[in-house]
């Protein structure tokens, strides 16, 4: 019976072994490169290979720094807002007036926080080595395109057709 059970152990720990091994191995691969470190100056060029690193690092520094604009703007917008409060007003032209700018407020940072889930949804790309890639097509966005907008999804042919088919579809 004490046979049995060492048996087992040595079989358990073998199959520790071979389960931790590969971890090992990649965790030393990732220390050995460290993290890759830009310039705050720094502006990806077409001459280094597309979405190397240094492209991911920058872009992530770019939407992280984007999406904490937008928190900030979004959360002055609505304390602002809460204080600002004219709708109790005699006048009902002033009520309307006040209920309008609400309105259009409101929707405006609405548009903001669809804004930052995309901006999320872009930084779980980079995360996801598919940052910078045509989700339809699996072609290279393009430096320029993400330079001017950085949670684009599809290159401009792919964002053209995708354009026309909300219209087609929206007529019906």
């Amino acid at each position: 019976m004490p046979k049995t059970s060492k048996v087992k152990k040595k079989v358990t720990k073998a199959k520790t072994v071979t389960k931790t091994k590969p971890k090992t191995i990649s965790k030393l691969k990732e220390i050995s490169k460290g993290p890759i470190k830009i310039s705050k100056t720094y502006i990806p060029k077409e001459t280094e290979k597309y979405m190397c690193e240094k492209h991911k690092v920058f872009f992530r520094m770019k939407l992280q720094e984007w999406k904490k604009e937008l928190v900030r703007a979004n959360n002055e917008a609505l304390y602002n807002g809460s204080m600002d409060d004219n709708s109790i007003s005699a006048d009902i032209v002033d009520q309307a007036s006040s209920y309008t700018d609400k309105n259009v407020e409101m929707k405006a940072i609405n548009r903001q926080i669809k804004l930052i889930s995309e901006i999320d949804k872009a930084l779980a790309r980079i995360r996801e080595d598919t940052y910078g890639f045509c989700l339809d097509t699996a072609e290279p966005i393009g430096l320029k395109r993400l330079m001017a907008r950085p949670v684009a999804k599809y290159t401009i042919a792919a964002q053209e057709k995708h354009e026309k088919d909300e219209k087609v579809y929206a007529d019906d």
